[in-house]
This record gives structure tokens, C-alpha cells and sequence, in this order.
């Protein structure tokens, strides 16, 4: 497959397994890969095959699923231990995504819960899987129509920088953060966005910026130490971010160099957002201080493709996320509302109460 569809959807349930958009090919190449064994879902989620925190979500609840499908056995009690072994397969994957644990800990529920056959348990698993994928599309659609009644409302035409990617490709389809902009778009709103590269993985340059030039929506390509002249020359309206984990308090967890550009904004008096769906908030942990930071390997930044780029005998440092203090976010915008990180509390009533 050479060229995607106008919609981009990063995880496809087709007949009997799983197809994934090669993230790590893009922008150059559009390659789907087909998975079938829960191992290789791990693996792909690992080698961010599939990156994005609602996407890693998705992506292992299908996992489940296909680990599920291994197990040979009609016994139900050697089937959930043999399941259990699959959920922590999968959970070692990514440690910071929230997603990741809420998508298995539903599949598990499933299975718990099921009180039928080991084959009709089966079957309810991949419904869930399915579920989640829908519901996730539905959320960030809500959640870029949720980011509208907060984004100024000067000037009429806005300029909007995001980070990373927190796009279709990062989600089920639409987006957490460009879904904000896609609505934007759709309104009329937007007048141009601005993809900040990423340093080390570069998603913005190789994800955003081809996310936008799929739609036709204006995007310029900044390098990550633009940002601040940016804001300086008036370039910039407003900040739009995504998330992989929100704590209770509201701090918020996203790619390495979010936080440095929610200080820089803070400076310049411009709004900054996170954009995340419910199951994004960990309301287990009181602070971000909680949050468990991933480290990926060095080579992500003593090399760009095949080539070195430093001398032997650095060391090398390499978190892949940083935590955002709540006190930095002018507002969390989820499916539920767009509200103050104070705020998230009396939220999480308000979800409770609607069921």
C-alpha cells in the first residue's frame, strides 16, 4: 500500500488480525503491517510501530485479544491465568502511556466478568477491542468540538502551535490535539498550525506535518528552538498539546520538551492546552511527581538514520517525557469538557454521575 485514505485510521481490525500503519516509515513511506500474535502487538507497540497514547490503547486491547485467541484450553480458570500472563506482556510495552493499562484492565474485565463459554468469552473480547476503537473515535471528535468554546477568540483566523503528535495517528482517528485543530479548521478558525519537529523521534516533522499536508491544512515546520522567537514575533495564538498521562492534580505528562514549551508560553502570556480523553487521567496519582518516565535507547539521539552525530565516549540521557506542572495549563479539554486542572476533580464526578 503506497498512499493512505483522506482519513487516517492507525489501527484496523481486518478479518483475523490487526493492520497498523508503520509509523516509523513515515513520512517517506505508507506501509501496513499486518499483526496476528499478541507478541508481535508488543513489539510493535515497543518499537512505536504504533505510538500515541489512545492508539496504544487500542492497539493493545486487540492485543488482548489476539493473545486470547492463542490460548488453547476450555478450562476457564487456566485461560484468565494464561490471559494474565498476556496483560503483562503487553503492560511492559510502554510504561508512561495511561491508555495503555486502562485498555487492558478493561479486556480483563471482560473476560472476568464473562460468565460463558472459554470460546463466547473469546468473542466478547474482541467485541470489547472493538468498542474501545469506536468509542475512541467518537471521544476525539468530542473532544475537538469540547476545544472550540476555549480557544481565543481573537484573532478571528488563529495560529496554533502543537508538539509531537497527538493526531489521527496517535488515536483511534481525528486526534486529541489536532482534533482541536481539525475543528478549528472546520469552523474557519484556523489560519495556519505550527508543527514543532520533536527532538529525537521528530514525530512533529515526520507525523504532524504529514497529518496536515494529507487535509490540506496550512502547516509550517519549526525547529524546536524556534518556539520562542516564534511566540516573541507574534506568530503564535495559542499551544495545543496532547497527553500520555494526567494526574489528579492536573500535571500533565507528554513528549520530552513539552514542559520547557508551557514555561516559554507562560512567558509570553499564550494560552497553553492539553488535549486528552478521560481515560487519560490517572486520578490514582496525586501528582505528576508519581508518573513513571520511559527511557529509550541512546541511539535515538547520538544518530539521525545511519549517521553519528557525536564523538565516542559521551554519555547519553534519554527521557522520552516530561512532566508539565498543572500550574503551566490554562486548560485540560477532554470529551467530557474543557476545564481548569483544578477543576478535574468535580469532573470526575460529573463523568461518574452520567455513567
Amino acid at each position: 500500500m503506497t498512499s493512505p485514505s483522506t482519513q487516517v485510521y492507525p489501527v484496523i481490525w481486518n478479518e483475523d488480525r490487526v493492520l497498523l500503519i508503520d509509523q516509523t516509515k513515515l513520512p517517506t513511506e505508507y506501509r501496513v503491517v499486518g499483526i496476528s500474535r499478541s507478541d508481535d502487538m508488543a513489539r510493535a507497540i515497543k518499537t512505536m510501530i504504533v505510538r500515541g497514547a489512545p492508539a496504544i490503547g487500542v492497539a493493545a486491547a486487540y492485543g488482548m485479544y489476539l493473545g486470547a485467541r492463542e490460548i488453547q484450553t476450555e478450562d476457564r480458570d487456566v485461560f484468565l491465568n494464561q490471559l494474565e500472563k498476556v496483560a503483562q506482556l503487553l503492560r511492559q510495552t510502554r510504561p508512561t502511556a495511561v491508555n495503555l493499562f486502562w485498555a487492558i484492565g478493561r479486556m480483563l474485565n471482560t473476560a472476568y466478568e464473562n460468565l460463558g463459554s472459554v470460546e463466547q468469552l473469546k468473542e466478547s473480547l474482541l467485541t470489547t477491542a472493538q468498542a474501545i476503537q469506536i468509542e475512541d473515535l467518537q471521544t476525539c471528535q468530542a473532544i475537538g468540538d469540547q476545544g472550540l468554546s476555549v480557544l481565543p477568540t481573537t484573532p478571528e483566523n488563529l495560529c496554533i502551535l502543537t508538539y509531537c503528535n497527538a493526531g489521527a495517528l496517535a488515536t483511534a482517528g481525528y486526534g486529541t490535539a489536532l482534533g482541536v485543530v481539525r475543528s478549528a479548521w472546520r469552523e474557519k478558525r484556523l489560519a495556519r498550525v505550527y508543527a514543532s519537529e520533536t527532538r529525537p523521534r521528530m514525530q512533529g516533522a515526520k507525523l504532524t506535518a504529514w497529518e496536515c499536508v494529507q487535509e490540506e491544512i496550512p502547516v509550517t515546520l519549526i525547529t524546536d528552538n524556534m518556539a520562542a522567537h516564534c511566540m516573541k514575533q507574534g506568530m503564535i495564538d495559542a499551544v495545543i498539546v496532547g497527553a500520555d498521562r494526567i494526574t489528579a492534580n492536573g500535571d500533565a505528562a507528554n513528549k520530552i520538551g513539552t514542559y520547557s514549551l508551557a514555561l516559554v508560553a507562560k512567558a509570553h502570556d499564550i494560552p497553553f492546552f492539553v488535549a486528552a480523553p478521560m481515560s487519560t487521567i490517572d486520578f490514582k496519582l496525586a501528582t505528576g511527581q508519581g508518573i513513571p518516565i520511559e527511557e529509550r535507547h541512546p541511539s535515538e539521539i547520538y544518530q539521525v538514520g545511519e549517521t553519528v552525530v557525536c564523538p565516542p565516549g559521551v554519555e547519553f540521557y534519554n527521557p522520552a517525557f516530561d512532566v508539565t506542572p498543572a500550574d503551566l495549563i490554562t486548560a485540560i479539554i477532554t470529551e467530557r469538557g474543557a476545564v481548569a486542572p483544578s477543576e478535574l476533580q468535580q469532573l470526575q464526578l460529573k463523568t461518574s454521575n452520567w455513567g
